[in-house]
């Protein structure tokens, strides 16, 4: 892997579930800098992640465990995984003093009795059973100190397990979004709406809200389902407003990389996690009990769409440019114990 006469300032393994192009964005800007990163991704989707990542499976993973584990210096994994079944690799790696953290991302630590609490709207469907994410917490936790999260919707489950829990916001790569400002005179605005999951997400409520709303009101709606991230991309750019997830209870990649392109973006924020977020976060709250009236709200104000795409660009462009974000994480590494 490393070339004669080649040096690097650290050897950062990333590994091994690619969640939304988390691992490749922060691989690439860590190369930039002068790192040697690798994103070992398994979880292959019609999503098509590929920069900056090594697309291999469990097999290859298991197989060459002892080389990966020799030349990295720091592994940061992702999504509650590691290298071996039942985390056997680290007590490995702890043991040859190098550093770890994990990376969790929602449903693979979200707790379903804990996340209802402040959220009669989640659906954890998608999250294994509490005693199952008890275990692997329990088990992660025995070797690595410290966690990472995107926010303080997912802080919730992870701190009682770790030491220490970072919060770091998701990372885009601003230079792939030229910001589209959607026009003020526009006379049919486009909706979009990007389930990977539609029970996650709110879609069904979403959708009767633009039902009812096609009635009275004049727009066109787009559901955008089963392109690769790239397509999907291309398509958010023509987009008047777009519609991200209303039951979590926080927003996700979407509405960042709706953000970076200047659209104004409608999600629901839990009241306690909007407490922690910078004042100035450009998202139109809405939850399942409100869509239609925070959806009409935008339709009726061409210039209140405007602006809160304006705004959101130079939000993403304060908290979750790459750059920024990678900030944080050489903090994070460089404070590590091994």
């Amino acid at each position: 892997m490393e070339e004669e006469g080649e040096s690097f300032r650290m050897k950062i393994f990333q590994g091994t579930i690619e969640i939304a192009g988390q691992m490749g964005i922060l691989s690439g800007e860590l190369k930039k800098r002068g790192h040697l990163a690798s994103g070992y991704n398994i979880f292959h989707s019609y999503l098509g992640y590929k920069d900056h990542l090594v697309n291999t499976n469990s097999h290859e993973i298991q197989t060459t465990y002892k080389h990966i584990i020799n030349f990295f210096d720091l592994f940061h994994f992702h999504y509650a995984s590691s290298l071996l079944p039942d985390y056997k690799d680290l007590e490995i790696i702890r043991g040859k003093g190098k550093k770890m953290i994990m990376h969790h991302w929602g449903n693979d630590i979200r707790f379903h009795d804990l996340a209802r609490i402040n959220n009669p709207y989640v659906y954890t469907g998608d999250s294994p059973g509490n005693e199952v994410i008890h275990h692997r917490l329990t088990a992660i936790s025995q070797y690595v100190d410290e966690a990472i999260v995107q926010d303080y919707e997912v802080y919730t489950y992870a701190r009682p397990y770790y030491k220490k829990v970072h919060v770091v916001p998701i990372s885009i790569d601003l230079s792939r979004f030229i910001p589209s400002s959607p026009k003020k005179d526009v006379k049919r605005p486009l909706i979009l709406h990007a389930p990977t999951n539609p029970d996650f997400k709110g879609t069904l409520a979403i959708e009767e809200a633009i039902h009812h709303l096609q009635k009275s009101y004049n727009f066109e709606y787009r559901r955008i389902q089963h392109l690769n991230h790239e397509e999907a991309v291309k398509l958010y750019r023509e987009a008047d407003l777009i519609i991200d997830q209303i039951r979590c209870g926080s927003y996700g990649l979407l509405s960042v990389e709706a953000m970076a392109l200047g659209k104004p973006v409608l999600a629901f924020i839990r009241s306690d996690v909007a407490a922690r977020f910078p004042s100035q976060l450009p998202v139109v709250n809405a939850n399942p009990d409100n869509i239609t009236s925070a959806i009409q709200l935008l339709l009726e104000n061409p210039s209140l769409r405007l602006e809160m795409g304006e705004h959101g660009r130079e939000y993403a462009e304060k908290y979750h440019a790459k750059e920024v974000v990678v900030d944080l994480l050489e903090q994070i590494y460089g404070n590590l114990r091994s």
